[in-house]
């Protein structure tokens, strides 16, 4: 995911163009995965930080300035959790790549370790592995509360000597800890009595699997050695030396009474969908309000805008049509993006999505895909954009990629208002029911479809990356709603900052295409003879949209290609009008063929629409443009074809190249145009015109 939003911090500098050059030092936080690293981030550094990715990859990294209360400045480095510092994948090679060579600062000054001490023989793998490599490292103990509740404690001072560096406890909400590790922090940093230390720091080399082995068995004990019972003060190891079991081999009771409900093989499935459900809800259905307010926002602005310009005029309908309402188009989807990042970080925080992801993995796994991709999937249903983004939850990048691949077979809301439409047309009014079973086939029928293509995909797209699941089950915990309110905000200005100008660009070409170049079009009087101005309006609009660069394209390249399928080049413009957003369609079938009525008059704009559609002759006027078998392949070709932009500049960011969004495009196309075919000429072999 390509990321790089800026942040600022009340009354301080920005962060813009970071550079070694400033002479701060650099303090890089590493930590395994929910072991606290990113709260302690966020703590350390308030909201003045910017988040971006590695030079040529989709890892992301933050950079932040310590908050002024500490007394000196210095940057704060975080990344992506890690389990060691022998990577398994690709995107954790780059992230440890960054912090042995970071392009942007080099190797940090010193390197505080997250520890989660409700794990620590397993945290205390990566802990030791940093401190060898030579880095001047201070370990900061988390979840301390956690482990209150069996009555335990780390002694920090037997860590500490053991490890040979400063071990503090901290707690990042009450930032209880937090003065005393960033004081010892500060005079580390002072500290030159090692000369020339970065010269010494080396990676290390992949270990053995006894040498794996043999490291464990130093961390466990060393856990044995440094927990103490908080009442007593004696060391596990002097309690019981021979029934002593590790913490990361005793998972926490309390997670684990809740697991035999929510990992229940009947009612962990019940919860899970029932999760689900709400989460597709509120994608769909809770923001829809705000989208409306959004939009009649800028429909307002639009026409205020327009009021006080010339009528009429090329500038007017680019500042409105093409500026105003391209913008529009972007701030639309952020009630989406808002709402679906706050509840996955809820469920994140909580430790119920890992679960979700777990009880769902083995279906998707046949298909190439895993347990975390089921949401972005779902969320694809109301709107790929916000589901694309929810996709960084996959740790894999070959199944990230895979995900954000099929996302757009998924039917999101913006296609219903053309299923609606089309489904009017072929089946008999006094049969809704028949609608409804046709609109659940299409939304259960582009899921399979989906889940085909990754199956297929997965087949053809071979990587030496292991396509593993493997994810820690953290314990329950309450959420911070501090930090997932903040990351929430800093996530959907990123798809402002990023995808937005990409959106925009797109929206003026578009506007350009079916503005110019009969940008004045003169109507007989005949024609506009008892029509009010909203009509006449109307109508001027549909001759420039009919006499466009669009249409001229419609009808010299794509209506020798649409014709197998039964379309004119009418349909082929409204294709690429809908390319701005899929729900356009309509509205574009509306001008080309001249229906005056508006859309606030759902009734009546229905009825001329599909009598206008029932009236359409073909381009040799022989036969009904619109039949039950060409009207079926237009909702075929919808199910499948890349008709939207705000899709394709997200997956661009997203994936972090044009090679996605393109495969997407020219794929979906080909399947689209394919399968329509198929539909069109198969269904007039049976005789069903």
């Amino acid at each position: 995911m390509v990321l790089n939003a800026e942040k600022k911090d009340t009354g301080t500098n920005t962060l813009n163009n970071i550079s070694k050059e400033n002479n701060l030092p650099v303090i890089a936080l590493i930590g395994m995965p929910n072991s606290g690293k990113t709260t302690l981030f966020n703590s350390l550094t308030g909201s003045n930080f910017k988040t971006s990715n590695y030079p040529g990859a989709t890892v992301e990294y933050s950079v932040g300035k310590l908050i002024s209360r500490y007394g000196f400045d210095a940057y704060i480095m975080d990344s992506p959790g890690i389990i060691s510092l022998n990577p398994g994948s690709p995107d954790e090679d780059v992230t440890i790549d960054g912090l042995f060579h970071h392009p942007k600062f080099g190797l940090p000054d010193v390197v505080i370790v997250t520890c989660d001490v409700t794990q620590l023989s397993r945290q205390l793998y990566l802990v030791k592995q940093v401190i060898e490599t030579g880095f001047k490292t201070i370990i900061a103990l988390t979840m301390n509360d956690l482990l209150a509740k069996k009555d335990l404690e780390v002694s920090t001072e037997k860590l500490s000597d053991l490890l040979k560096t400063p071990v503090f406890k901290i707690n990042s909400k009450s930032r209880e800890g937090l003065s005393e590790a960033i004081s010892r922090t500060e005079s580390m940093l002072q500290d030159d009595s090692i000369a020339d230390y970065k010269s010494r720091i080396h990676k290390l080399p992949l270990p053995s699997e006894d040498e794996v082995a043999k490291m464990y068995e130093y961390t466990e004990s060393a856990e044995k050695h440094v927990l103490e019972h908080k009442t007593n003060k004696l060391d596990l190891d002097e309690i019981n030396r021979k029934s002593f079991h590790s913490l990361s081999r005793t998972p926490d009771k309390s997670s684990l009474k809740l697991d035999k409900i929510f990992l229940h093989p009947i009612w962990g499935i019940f919860i899970f969908f029932i999760s689900m459900g709400i989460i597709f809800t509120s994608i769909f259905w809770i923001a829809q309000p705000l989208m409306d307010l959004i939009d009649a926002g800028f429909s307002n602005l639009s026409s205020l805008v327009s009021d006080s310009l010339p009528p009429d005029t090329w500038y007017s309908s680019l500042i409105t049509n093409g500026m105003i309402n391209g913008f529009g188009s972007v701030m639309i989807f952020v009630p989406q993006i808002v709402i679906l990042f706050i509840l996955l970080g809820l469920l994140e925080d909580t430790g119920y999505l890992a679960r979700a992801a777990m009880l769902i993995d083995k279906p998707l796994s046949k298909f190439g895909l895993n347990g975390r991709s089921f949401i972005p999937m779902l969320s694809g249903y109301a709107c790929a954009i916000p589901a694309m983004m929810a996709a960084r939850t996959i740790s894999n990048r070959r199944e990230r990629f895979l995900t954000i691949m099929i996302i757009p077979l998924m039917s999101c809301s913006a296609r219903l208002p053309v299923y609606a439409m089309l489904l009017a047309f072929v089946v008999p009014p006094d049969k809704p029911w028949v609608a409804g079973l046709g609109l659940g086939a299409l939304y259960l029928f582009s899921i399979i479809a989906g889940a085909v293509t990754a199956g297929i995909i997965s087949k053809f797209k071979k990587t030496e990356e292991k396509s593993t699941f493997m994810l820690e089950l953290p314990p329950y915990r309450a959420p911070v709603f501090r930090h997932v309110f903040k990351n929430t905000y800093y996530k959907a200005l990123v798809y402002v900052k990023q995808a937005g100008p990409i959106i925009i660009v797109f929206s003026l070409v578009l506007w350009a295409l079916t503005y110019f170049p009969n940008v004045d079009p003169v109507l007989p009087e005949s024609r506009t003879s008892g029509l009010d101005e909203d009509q006449v309006s109307m109508l001027i609009e549909s001759e420039r949209l009919n006499t466009s660069f669009a249409a001229t394209v419609g009808k010299y390249v794509f209506e020798p290609v649409l014709a197998p399928l039964g379309w004119d080049w009418r349909i082929g413009v409204s294709l690429i009008s809908a390319f701005a957003a899929r729900e356009i369609f309509v509205s574009a079938m509306a001008i080309t063929f001249n229906i005056t009525e508006s859309e606030d008059d759902e009734d009546n704009f229905r009825h001329s629409i599909l009598t206008s559609m029932r009236e359409a002759r073909s381009p040799d006027g022989t036969k009904p443009l619109f039949t039950t078998a060409s009207t079926i392949a237009l909702i075929i070709y919808f199910m499948f074809a890349m008709q939207c932009l705000s899709t394709v500049a997200v997956a661009r960011k997203e994936t972090g190249s044009w090679k996605i969004p393109l495969l997407q495009i020219g794929l979906y196309t080909v399947m689209a145009y394919v399968l329509a075919f198929v539909t069109y000429r198969g269904l007039n072999l049976l005789g069903i015109q």
